[in-house]
């Protein structure tokens, strides 16, 4: 089961932390002095009642009345948990670095590595759009996974990277449709080649083969399209795509002279570093 940042952070907000306040104009806090304890307690009753733009001011209160204190420690990753809730997700990455920056070493730093790769995460765009955040997202999760290998982060985070590197296959493969399309079978076959080379434990590694397949057919390059449906059909034997090259290579006249169920392991595994090593 996933764990979420909203299960796994109140095993981080027991520990002693510590930081420094920021800006936030649209929910500032006037300065009336008070004890440490009073503003970090009336924080944690905004969380409570879901008012969080209100509760990260008031955690960055704590830090600016009282910069040294135990409660000001506490209350910087409250602050970047605060920001997430609401979805700053600018204002939660910024409070977490700066943690990161000021406390490396601390015992919660991998909750903020963590909380900045979901941060990432949430704001992954459908494979239309760009997808910068997306490979900030990747990057940010396989931190987490390098740094705190052991951690309950780590294992939520290996299963988000499958999911990020799925979906940075499923760019690659909606640009090669599109070009593809078009008659542009060079400029397609350079992006399902990627899809092989940079994310081959992805789903879309048959559809990749067989569109390969399809671009080396219409440039009449038929040796090509052979042997990609080989390893096709020996990596993917009972899948619709290979299928698809079957019968395309069929209607051409092409023939498959190996058969996938019998060919001897090393022919594919040559293929496949000859094709896309």
């Amino acid at each position: 089961m996933t764990l979420s940042p909203r299960t796994l952070f109140p095993l981080a907000i027991a520990v002693v932390l510590a930081g420094c306040s920021s800006n936030r104009p649209d929910t500032a806090v006037a300065y009336v002095e008070r004890p440490a304890e009073t503003i970090y307690a009336e924080a944690i009753e905004r969380m409570d009642r879901n008012q969080y733009d209100i509760a990260a001011a008031m955690f960055d209160e704590v830090e600016r009345q009282h910069p040294y204190s135990e409660w000001a420690r506490r209350s910087m990753l409250m602050a970047a948990f605060a920001n997430y809730q609401s979805n700053n997700y600018e204002e939660a990455i910024s409070d977490s670095e700066r943690f990161i920056s000021l406390h490396p070493g601390n015992r919660s730093a991998a909750y903020a590595y963590y909380l900045i790769a979901i941060c990432y995460f949430e704001q992954i765009m459908d494979v239309g759009r760009d997808q910068a955040a997306t490979r900030q997202a990747l990057d940010a999760l396989e931190q987490v996974v390098r740094r705190y290998p052991e951690s309950r982060y780590a294992t939520d985070a290996r299963l988000k990277i499958d999911m990020t590197r799925d979906h940075l296959a499923g760019k690659e493969m909606s640009v090669g449709r599109w070009y593809l399309r078009r008659n542009y079978h060079l400029a397609a076959i350079n992006r399902f080649r990627n899809v092989l080379r940079d994310y081959g434990t992805t789903s879309h590694v048959p559809e990749a083969l067989h569109r390969l397949v399809e671009s080396y057919v219409a440039l009449g390059v038929d040796e090509e399209a052979r042997q990609v449906a080989s390893v096709l059909g020996y990596n993917f034997p009972g899948s619709e795509w290979y299928q698809n090259s079957y019968d395309l290579l069929t209607r051409e006249g092409i023939t498959l002279e190996v058969d996938p169920e019998r060919e001897d392991p090393s022919y594919f595994e040559r293929a496949w570093r000859r094709l896309f090593g």
